[in-house]
C-alpha cells in the first residue's frame, strides 16, 4: 500500500506516459516565445521537433519557474483527500523553484496541521531529475514509508550522474556561456563540449572535444570511469536528447555493449520545451548510478 502521493515538475523529462502510469502528479514550468506564454507540458502543445526547428529558425524562448501560489494550487487537492506529499523538486543551483515549493509547503502545513508535506532538493536535472523520481516512485510502491523515502533522496541524489554534450553552440553563445568568437570557431572546428552536473546541482564544463565521434566515446568512457559497480552495473540508465535521436542511439548502443546487465533497456526521453531552452538543439544526454558527485 502506498503511504504517499509522491510529485515532482515537468523538468524532470520524462513522457507524459511514464507520469501516468506512475500515478505520479506533476506541475508544469512555463516558457516564452514572442508575446506567447506556453505550459511545459510534455510536447502536448507544442511537440519537441517543432520546438528545436522554432530555435533553429532563429526562435529565443524564455524560461519561468513555478510560483508559490501554483504550487498551493497544485498540492491542495491532494492534501483535501487526506494524502501526505513528497516533492521532488529541480535543482536549486538551475532554477528558485525549490524556494518556491518550500514557500508553498509552509502556507499549506498552517491550512492542513494534520498533513506531511516534504519537499526534496533533486540536485539534479531533466532525465536525471526523472531517474530520481522513478527510484521514488519503486520505493513508495514496495510501501516505504515518507520519512524513509525522504532519506532515501538525501543520501542518494549525488549519486545519480549527469553527463552531456552538445553539437549545437548557438544557445550556449545566446545565453552567454561562451562568446560569439567562441561558438564561431568552436563550430567551424567541429568543438562539442562536455559537461557534467557538480553537487550543488550546477552545470560544470568539463572538456572541449573535437568532433561527434570523440565526444561520444568520451561520455561513455566518463561512465566507466564513476559508475556503480563498473562493468559490472546492473542499474538503470536514462538518456535524452534535444532532437538528434540518431546521436542518442549511438551513445545507448555502446552503453548497452559495455553494461549488458543494465536494469531493462535503456530508456531514451527527449529534453523538454524548459530545459531545451537553455541547451537548445543537439544536446545528448546520459545519466546513471555511480560515486557521489563532488563540486568539481
Amino acid at each position: 500500500m502506498r503511504q504517499f502521493t509522491l510529485t515532482c515538475c515537468s523538468t524532470a523529462d520524462m513522457a507524459k506516459e511514464f507520469f501516468d502510469e506512475r500515478e505520479i502528479p506533476y506541475v508544469c514550468f512555463h516558457f516564452q516565445i514572442g508575446e506567447k506564454e506556453y505550459y511545459d507540458d510534455l510536447g502536448q502543445t507544442i511537440p519537441f521537433e517543432t520546438f528545436y526547428q522554432m530555435i533553429r529558425d532563429g526562435a529565443q524562448p524564455t524560461t519561468s519557474q513555478v510560483n508559490v501560489g501554483e504550487f498551493e494550487a497544485f498540492w491542495e487537492p491532494l492534501l483535501k483527500e487526506g494524502k501526505d506529499i513528497l516533492h521532488i523538486s529541480l535543482s536549486s543551483g538551475l532554477s528558485g523553484t525549490y524556494n518556491s515549493a518550500c514557500a508553498a509547503r509552509d502556507e499549506l502545513r498552517k491550512r492542513y496541521p494534520g498533513r506531511r508535506i516534504l519537499v526534496a532538493d533533486s540536485r539534479g536535472a531533466s532525465s536525471g531529475y526523472g531517474l530520481l523520481v522513478a527510484s521514488v516512485a519503486d520505493l513508495r510502491d514496495q510501501g516505504m514509508d515518507i520519512e524513509t523515502a525522504y532519506q532515501w533522496i538525501m543520501d542518494n541524489r549525488l549519486k545519480i550522474h549527469h553527463w552531456f554534450f552538445s553539437t549545437d553552440l548557438t544557445c550556449y553563445r545566446r545565453g552567454g556561456r561562451i562568446s560569439g568568437t567562441e561558438a564561431t570557431l568552436g563550430t567551424m572546428l567541429g568543438i562539442c563540449p562536455l559537461l557534467n552536473m557538480n553537487a550543488s546541482g550546477r552545470l560544470i564544463p568539463k572538456k572541449k572535444i573535437r568532433t561527434k565521434r570523440k565526444v561520444i566515446e568520451e561520455l561513455v568512457k566518463m561512465m566507466e570511469q564513476h559508475v556503480q559497480d563498473g562493468r559490472n552495473y546492473s542499474g538503470r540508465c536514462f538518456m535524452c536528447h534535444s532532437d538528434c535521436i540518431d546521436d542518442a542511439n549511438k551513445v545507448r548502443d555502446l552503453v548497452e555493449e559495455k553494461w549488458p546487465q543494465l536494469k531493462g533497456k535503456i530508456v531514451i526521453n527527449s529534453i523538454g520545451t524548459v530545459i531545451g531552452s537553455h541547451t537548445g538543439p543537439g544536446t545528448v544526454a546520459l545519466f546513471f548510478f555511480g560515486d557521489e558527485r563532488g563540486e568539481r
